[in-house]
């Protein structure tokens, strides 16, 4: 899951970047997103020991959910929202549905493997977050 905060870093500084109005095009974003999750099919690939079909769906679900995150960002940065709350919010959604979606398509042995790899240990702490959050809000 180190990875997945290499990717939100990478995100987060190529969409400051291309707010600021650095020479990062919409292209080279896309490039680069592309290629860390096909590395990132080929390391669960390696880790877990993916079939073609899992592979398949470990592809689409980053794919749709890392650009889903992508936009939902955008439009943050967009909106000029200064609130690092609501960015990391967003990531820890997205971050959720694809752990929620690898538990789908996962058999038992990978699954325990996937959650080893510091997925787990990503889910506490977006649990955490979450729960802190709603304690915030229900405090008058």
């Amino acid at each position: 899951m180190k990875r997945l905060s290499v990717l939100i870093t990478l995100l987060l500084g190529l969409s400051a970047a291309a707010y600021a109005q650095q020479p990062t095009s919409p292209e080279e974003v896309e490039k680069k997103l592309m290629e860390y999750i096909d590395s990132e099919v080929e390391r669960l690939t390696s880790t877990l020991g993916l079939e073609y079909w899992q592979e398949f769906y470990a592809d689409s679900t980053l794919v749709h959910d890392y650009h889903a995150m992508q936009d939902e960002m955008r439009a943050l940065q967009e909106s000029k929202v200064m609130n690092s709350e609501l960015y990391t919010a967003v990531q820890d959604k997205w971050n959720e549905a694809i752990y929620r979606s690898f538990e789908k398509f996962l058999n038992k042995e990978q699954w325990k493997k996937y959650q080893k790899s510091g997925a787990l240990r990503e889910k506490k702490a977006r649990d955490k977050r979450k729960e802190k959050i709603e304690n915030i809000r229900i405090k008058p």
